[in-house]
């Protein structure tokens, strides 16, 4: 058995927040692999803004302020430069970025990846690519994030849905030009469709409270549109989130640059939605165009994907069992496996 020790200074959350509550990827990510390393007989310690200590999962959470062990056999420092010191006794140091790595070009991170050279962890070929060759480690490993058990056992439809989208990620990240696409040329197209977005500055935490005021002019202009179609909620939490996945006959998501895995794809594919996305960050790592969805190469092709999918039910057929069978993604054992093997 491995002592493992995780930490990370973002939003404030804790191994029960999965189940009360929305949660972004990053977290949903970082909390998995604590939880996954658990279940392989480690003993984990998470220190991050967690509100109180907690036991869960196999997983002890206590508040970052209160100190990191000096030593640990793994220490896995989550996104933030002035974490990669901490655990200076540490076996196997890990580094583990979210963001697109063209951000470690300044010389604190720099400075910091110098001295502790440890192994810079990844989600895949995008993300990958965006780290400056140059940029000092102690290696470079990929590990995708795990989907959710609850995302990747799910059995084909009865019947395809109503003709409804669906929306699940940052306001912030092309949802103004996706209701330029909607009102414009899909709802002309198709005004007995639905688009539903689930989605708000509640997910992101406090870095959510900064970006709210822009946020929230976009989600006002979506609700101007409900005669077009557009439906407006909150974010959901994840056991909640797969009831509206599973109703919705496609995901809309133009893609960003700062997309370096995109969880909501993943997960939407994961349970037979195809996904319409543009071939921008790391969406062509998600979707295989034409198999599971398309990777769409403009606007309109963006739009005509749409329509194509949420009027065909023969289309829609085919990518749905297509992603159902291609598309479960990682377990969380796998990641935990993947994880571990960094001991060595």
């Amino acid at each position: 058995m491995a002592h493992v020790v995780m930490a990370d200074d973002g939003v404030c959350f804790d191994g029960m927040n999965s189940e009360r509550a929305p949660l972004g990827g990053a977290e949903t990510a970082f909390l998995t692999a604590a939880e996954a390393l658990a279940a392989r007989g480690h003993r984990v310690e998470v220190h991050n803004r967690c509100a109180a200590p907690l036991n869960h999962n196999g997983v002890a959470w206590a508040p970052l302020a209160s100190g990191v062990p000096e030593s640990c056999d793994l220490y896995i420092a989550n996104r933030s430069n002035h974490l990669i010191s901490l655990a200076p006794r540490a076996r196997r140091r890990v580094f583990w970025i979210h963001n697109p790595g063209r951000y470690l070009n300044k010389w604190r991170y720099v400075r910091a990846l110098m001295r502790w050279r440890p192994i810079i962890v990844t989600s895949g070929r995008y993300h990958e690519s965006t780290i400056p060759r140059w940029m000092p480690a102690g290696g470079r490993v990929s590990i995708p994030y795990a989907i959710p058990e609850a995302f990747r056992h799910a059995t084909p439809l009865a019947a395809p849905p109503s003709p409804r989208a669906i929306f699940t990620s940052n306001p912030l990240r092309g949802l103004d030009w996706l209701l330029d696409r909607w009102e414009q040329r899909i709802n002309p197209a198709l005004p007995q469709a639905e688009l539903c977005l689930y989605c708000g500055p509640s997910v992101y935490g406090a870095i959510g409270e900064t970006k709210a005021a822009a946020m929230r002019r976009v989600l006002e202009r979506a609700e101007r549109l409900e005669s077009k179609g557009v439906r407006l909620s909150a974010p959901l939490p994840r056991t909640a989130l797969i009831q509206v996945l599973r109703q919705a006959r496609v995901m809309l998501y133009r893609g960003d640059e700062n997309e370096t895995f995109c969880m909501a794809v993943a997960e939407a594919q994961a349970l037979g939605v195809p996904a319409v996305v543009e071939g921008l960050g790391s969406l062509p790592e998600r979707v295989e165009s034409g198999v599971t969805g398309f990777v769409a190469d403009d606007d309109e092709s963006f739009a005509q994907c749409a329509i194509d999918l949420l009027g065909h039910d023969t289309l829609w057929r085919q990518q749905h069992e297509a992603a159902l069978v291609r598309q479960s993604g990682a377990s969380a054992e796998e990641i935990g496996e993947r994880f571990e093997g960094l001991l060595a």
